[in-house]
């Protein structure tokens, strides 16, 4: 890819990103003009009646900015996480999901809704849960092969089937009326909780996290070749494998203890990064960051819009995903064929 190129890639994608981000501060049931959420942004609503004044500082500050920047958070950190997983395996269909963090982190935050944990113990209790499914994975493939990543696979496999065992059987003795209720609605993934002190909470990981993947991107280009090829140009093949993993699964723990599960996301946006930007890491994992916030947007925005009842935007990013998806393969198939 020429530097042109690049640089113009990063301007769409960019400017993009900050456009749907304004529209989106305007969409809802209560849709705000063009000229008052700009007034509101940048201060200039002294003219405004205060009480208008009062109600669009609530509706555009208070309730959809931090929304809305959380899906953008959300987003980018699971795209950032499949890419990861992606390049670390070798597999284009590798997701955040496979070694059990997302199964991990259902059961964590089923476990605090049965318990009566407060929301922040939940979310903790949701991380611990993601980072010890991945831990048991690690831990199991180790027991039988140390270096072997088809054994990954298949502990990836035992530990998603455990947890997710785990996460029914809480379900089974969860209070019908109280507690299972919140543990569905929690499973199908929303926005709709997200504060500002959860954005405070996700921001330093996620944005270490992303800062950290980016850096390892030539290592992980290396590493594409096969971990002989990778050792002889100096890549310590361990310690970057396992780092990659553990970074992954911290940014997919941190954003499913707060917005739930919401899949397709880690799996499909990396592919498209990939076709805009060709195969180097170092440019796939970034651009991943910034498609993923918008798809996920995207998915809220319309969650927020097309119906009366909102819609859980996890139903509608797996909806969505879908669609993309069999148009990524078409172009992927195209030139499979050429």
């Amino acid at each position: 890819m020429t530097a042109w190129r690049e640089r113009a890639l990063w301007a769409v994608a960019l400017g993009g990103l900050l456009l749907l981000i304004v529209v989106s501060l305007g969409l809802g049931r209560y849709r705000v003009p063009l000229g008052d959420l700009v007034g509101v942004l940048v201060g200039h609503d002294g003219g405004m009646p205060e009480g208008r004044r009062a109600l669009l500082h609530s509706i555009v500050l208070g309730t959809r900015l931090p929304r809305i920047a959380g899906a953008v958070v959300v987003g980018g950190a699971l795209s950032v996480s499949g890419a990861g997983f992606q390049a670390v395996f070798r597999n284009p269909l590798v997701s955040p999901g496979l070694l059990g963090v997302l199964a991990g982190a259902g059961f964590g935050a089923a476990l605090g809704i049965v318990a009566g944990a407060s929301p922040m113990g939940m979310h903790l209790l949701s991380f611990a849960g993601g980072a010890v499914a991945v831990a048991v994975a690690v831990g199991v493939a180790r027991l039988f092969d140390a270096v072997s990543m088809l054994m990954l696979v298949f502990s990836g496999l035992v530990s998603t089937a455990l947890f997710t065992a785990l996460l029914s059987l809480l379900k089974y003795v969860a209070d019908p009326d109280r507690q299972l209720p919140d543990i569905v609605f929690w499973l199908l993934g929303s926005l709709t909780q997200v504060t500002g002190a959860d954005l405070g909470m996700m921001a330093a990981p996620v944005a270490i996290g992303i800062v950290a993947l980016t850096l390892c991107g030539r290592m992980l280009d290396a590493l594409a070749m096969g971990d002989d090829e990778a050792r002889t140009l100096g890549v310590p093949v361990g310690v970057l494998r396992y780092g990659v993993i553990a970074v992954a699964t911290v940014l997919s723990a941190v954003t499913v203890s707060v917005a739930g599960m919401i899949g397709w996301i880690g799996l499909i946006v990396p592919h498209v990064a990939r076709l805009l930007a060709g195969p180097c890491n170092a440019r796939v994992l970034p651009l991943s960051a910034c498609l993923g916030g918008a798809f996920l947007l995207v998915c809220d925005d319309l969650a927020r819009c097309v119906s009366v009842e909102e819609i859980p935007v996890g139903l509608i990013a797996d909806l969505l995903g879908v669609v993309v998806f069999l148009g990524v393969l078409r172009l992927i198939r195209r030139g499979w064929v050429e």
